[in-house]
């Protein structure tokens, strides 16, 4: 938290837009989440912050959680998952979000009839996702219509039910729903590229050509100069050598 004014004054100095995202309990960061996402006090000085720079700092839907504080924060204030966002793995199955990849949120496959237009526009997952919460503790909150129940993936993956309280609810119902969480679904799995998939050969057409600039090849492109390591004292490699 105390390096947020000068991450944005690095950005500002090289013309850049800074986008901060959250912390969620996937992936790697399930490893982490219990020591490094931010405390009480830090959600309420992140959301002053997000305030204070207004659009100047992206944040896409990770932090609107924290409209619960009272005025809504710039950019997308509800989850983008199945509607506006989405991830395809190195397999071409789609996921509703890149920090829900879960079989719970698989939507279907690319390598299908119809390929992604029909995963996007028919699945029953994105449907779902796409109609307005019924039901569930939330829903009854009257922040609700602020913070919209918080990050789909934060909740599954701490064990919470997706119509529940976002770990993080600025109100601490989260705390508490946390306290009676007996165990919670696995977060991480192999999404490479292995072979055949789906019992189909990956046909590859890539052919070697020549680089668009030999920059791309070797960092010391153009130099004719003898350069000296740092360490050691050895010679590196000229344009063009091993």
């Amino acid at each position: 938290m105390p390096q947020l004014d000068a991450f944005k004054a690095l950005a500002d100095a090289y013309g850049a837009q800074l986008r901060i995202t959250r912390l969620r309990p996937s992936g790697r960061g399930a490893d982490v989440w219990d020591q490094l996402h931010p405390t009480a006090v830090q959600q309420r000085e992140l959301y002053d912050w997000l305030l204070a720079n207004g659009e100047g700092v992206l944040t896409g839907d990770s932090f609107f959680h924290l409209s619960a504080f009272g005025e809504p924060l710039p950019g997308l204030n509800l989850c983008g998952a199945g509607r506006v966002v989405c991830l395809i793995d190195p397999i071409g199955d789609v996921y509703a979000c890149p920090f829900a990849i879960h079989e719970a949120f698989l939507a279907g496959n690319v390598r299908s009839a119809g390929g992604f237009p029909t995963v996007w526009r028919e699945s029953e997952l994105f449907t779902e996702l796409r109609q307005p919460q019924t039901g569930g503790a939330c829903t009854k909150c009257q922040h609700y219509d602020s913070c919209r129940g918080g990050c789909m993936a934060a909740k599954f993956f701490t064990g919470l039910p997706l119509d529940g309280p976002d770990p993080e609810c600025v109100q601490g119902y989260g705390e508490t729903a946390l306290s009676t969480v007996d165990s919670k679904p696995p977060s991480g799995a192999d999404h490479s590229h292995r072979g055949p998939v789906r019992g189909q050969p990956v046909p590859v057409t890539i052919g070697r050509r020549p680089p668009d600039s030999w920059c791309d090849e070797s960092p010391l492109a153009g130099f004719e100069a003898n350069l000296t390591a740092s360490s050691g004292n050895r010679r590196l490699p000229e344009s063009g050598s091993a």
